[in-house]
């Protein structure tokens, strides 16, 4: 996934780039090996094995399988905080939040197979679920912190920039829930689009 076109950001060093390449490696390692054989028979030293490194190079990136597993999942939801980040500060916490999920999605395109079977994989083993549900929470935190800057003094408490964080997350979750057991004739987006839409008026 490429940033937006005029992004100033600088490139990173060979150090940098050499530890995202590793901490990538991994990723895909954890992967391969959950869909050859389940996550449940997946240790921390068949993916070093997998991905050629040492059991202390993966603690060096992961604290366990399940961070190797979504990783990429972390990476997708930090990419759409981003993009929350750079809304026009004039525009209202959910507008703003609907806005930056269709940039989000728009970038990523054709929805990629493989995403789909790893969601898939997550509905039929729990631990997965629950692992997803803290991922989900970090990036909870970090909306909701720049929520609250758009809402400044109208929020003291930041009650309402949790709730619209947490209620935005839960949208685009169950719409890929829903998406993912039907399989419906439009879009992922297109569902969670018409959701958030729905799920907006309350904000209102």
């Amino acid at each position: 996934m490429s940033e937006a076109a005029g992004d100033t950001t600088p490139e990173p060093g060979l150090r940098e780039r050499k530890k995202a390449a590793t901490r990538q490696a991994l990723h895909e390692a954890s992967l391969r090996l959950a869909f050859e054989h389940g996550p449940e028979k997946v240790t921390v030293e068949a993916i070093a094995d997998e991905a050629g490194v040492s059991r202390r190079t993966f603690s060096n990136y992961f604290a366990n399988k399940e961070e190797a597993l979504f990783y990429g999942d972390l990476q997708r939801m930090r990419l759409l905080a981003g993009i929350l980040r750079k809304r026009p500060a004039t525009e209202s916490p959910w507008v703003a939040l609907c806005a930056a999920a269709e940039i989000f999605y728009r970038r990523l395109g054709v929805v990629d197979p493989e995403w789909v079977a790893r969601g898939r994989m997550v509905r039929r083993h729990p631990s997965l679920a629950a692992a997803q549900v803290q991922t989900f929470a970090a990036l909870e935190r970090e909306i909701s912190a720049e929520l609250a800057v758009r809402l400044g003094p109208a929020d003291p408490l930041g009650v309402r920039s949790q709730l619209l964080a947490a209620t935005f997350l839960t949208v685009l979750r169950v719409s890929l829930n829903v998406w993912l057991e039907h399989r419906p004739e439009v879009s992922f987006y297109d569902l969670a689009r018409e959701s958030l839409a729905e799920t907006g008026r309350g904000f209102a």
